[in-house]
């Protein structure tokens, strides 16, 4: 487009859509990122193409489904040489500044086998200017921002467990060790607009990335108790775990692996009665609104200083949280509470497109084309994603696609997961795929595991209707369709270059 100016692009960690708009949403109160849709242009059916928090930023950053960069675990590398948002924006003249993490795993092909950066997947992607480190595992500004406070902790870990403020055994939801000024989103917040502050004269782009509401689930008064779980709806569910355990071979390992327990720190065991789910489901909301109070501070800054019509804006979740839906915790899941994020998107000069709401099927991968093409930035071929600009100004390509597609790898090498060492795959087997249309959700696996079809006229995924003959004719669709999909995105690295007589020759992909 030719038009530059600043960037903000904000990522909250695991934050389900349906706290913005869905089910959950008359529950949590999140009233600077509703007035930002008023602002903004939303987009409600969009999904991350992949899970978890590594590969999901992965794809989010380079525009790629993770069949192509396969950085697929948490902990698996991704190739240095992948165009993505940070490398991109330098062509188009800004310097990527990195406020938080993106969780990605260094190409040991181009590291000495000592380097400290291949021991941790928390590292910075390639291109970016790490202006602060947020680190979930690691955090060292903040904690040394705590202790300079005088909080006291044996180990680093110790911050994430709630704290008894009369000294007796700790609650679940009792009070982190820390005042909510302290708080790791406060500390994020208080270092972007300290550091965002000497620019204000000059284009910039900035990734602002949030650790929370992602687990540990500990959160500083008042937003411990600020929701009282008695309130709350129940998780959606069947009956009991065993039940869910038979709708797959799939979800047995699931939820065996992934336990209410395994989100909080500090206690031996934490049954999972509904009463401790409601508690904890509490406090994920007290950090989703949290979180929500610092972007209002954000976006109040923007304003203040007369920037705020100058930049673009994207706000949007590396990807869900299944928060007991299911029997289910986390995001190693099918169900689209662990996929479906919300996307907002504030662009300048695009008023008049103010609070409109986009219903077609978006994708992680088309953020990083969306800033690029905004910024008069030309789309790699590498990039499976497309720009929403036509989507933001209200018109939808004729050749826009009618589905999402996401993946999912449940291996790992070193060490079998629960999953491989019951259903007997191999790692490269050990991954599934998933594609929704209009009316249906498709779950295939790369082993041989019977598929999951979804009708959402019907029971949606409380039932599994993929061996009804009935349904023969869609399944065979939507298989066709997800296998015409895998090949229509294979890597186009150089797969639209030519060399001829007259030199290399190169086509758009897009």
């Amino acid at each position: 487009m030719g038009q530059a100016g600043k960037v903000l692009f904000v990522i909250i960690d695991q934050l389900r859509a349906d706290c913005l708009f869905g089910a959950l949403a008359d529950h949590v109160d999140l009233p600077h990122l509703r007035a930002f849709m008023d602002e903004s242009v939303s987009f409600k059916r969009h999904y991350s193409v992949t899970n978890p928090c590594g590969p999901s930023r992965a794809s989010l950053l380079t525009g790629q489904y993770a069949m192509n960069h396969r950085s697929v675990r948490n902990g698996t590398p991704l190739r240095h040489d992948i165009p993505n948002i940070a490398t991109e924006m330098r062509k188009a003249g800004y310097m990527p500044m990195l406020f938080g993490y993106t969780d990605t795993s260094a190409d040991p092909r181009v590291h000495d086998v000592n380097d400290p950066v291949l021991k941790s997947y928390e590292q910075s992607m390639e291109g970016f200017l790490e202006v602060v480190e947020m680190r979930l595992e690691e955090s060292y500004p903040w904690r040394a921002h705590l202790m300079k406070q005088g909080y006291a902790f044996d180990t680093y870990m110790d911050v994430y467990k709630p704290v008894s403020p009369s000294g007796k055994a700790s609650k679940l939801n009792d009070p982190a060790l820390y005042r909510a000024e302290d708080s790791d989103t406060a500390f994020l917040t208080d270092a972007f607009l300290d550091g965002i502050a000497p620019y204000q004269d000059q284009n910039w782009f900035a990734h602002l990335t949030y650790i929370r509401p992602h687990p540990p689930l500990v959160a500083p008064a008042p937003y411990n108790r600020m929701y009282d779980p008695d309130t709350l709806p129940l998780p959606l569910r069947l009956g009991t775990l065993e039940a869910e355990k038979a709708q797959h071979p799939f979800f047995g390992p699931n939820l065996d692996l992934y336990k209410a327990a395994d989100f909080v720190h500090g206690f031996d065991e934490v049954e999972s009665t509904d009463e401790n789910i409601q508690i904890l489901r509490s406090i994920y909301f007290g950090l989703a609104t949290e979180v929500d109070h610092h972007i209002g501070r954000v976006v109040q800054y923007l304003k203040d200083s007369g920037q705020y019509d100058d930049t673009l804006i994207v706000i949007t979740a590396d990807h869900g949280e299944m928060l007991g839906d299911r029997h289910s915790w986390g995001k190693m899941t099918v169900y689209d509470a662990a996929y479906h994020t919300p996307l907002m998107i504030r662009m300048p000069g695009n008023q008049a497109q103010a609070g409109a709401e986009i219903t077609v099927p978006t994708e992680s991968i088309d953020i990083t084309p969306t800033i690029l093409h905004w910024a008069g930035q030309p789309i790699p071929n590498e990039m499976d994603g497309r720009s929403l600009i036509p989507l933001l100004q209200g018109e939808v390509p004729k050749d826009w696609r009618g589905y999402s597609f996401s993946e999912l790898d449940f291996a790992k090498p070193e060490n079998p997961t629960l999953w491989q060492q019951r259903l007997g795959t191999k790692n490269s087997e050990s991954c599934l795929g998933i594609l929704r249309d209009d009316r249906f959700t498709l779950v295939e696996f790369a082993a041989d595991l019977p598929p999951l079809l979804f009708d959402h006229q019907g029971k949606g995924e409380f039932e599994n209707v993929a061996e009804n003959p009935t349904y023969a004719a869609e399944l065979a669709r939507l298989c066709r369709q997800m296998l015409r999909h895998r090949m229509r995105n294979m890597d186009h690295t150089l797969s639209l270059h030519s060399n001829t007589p007259d030199g290399p020759k190169m086509r758009m992909r897009h």
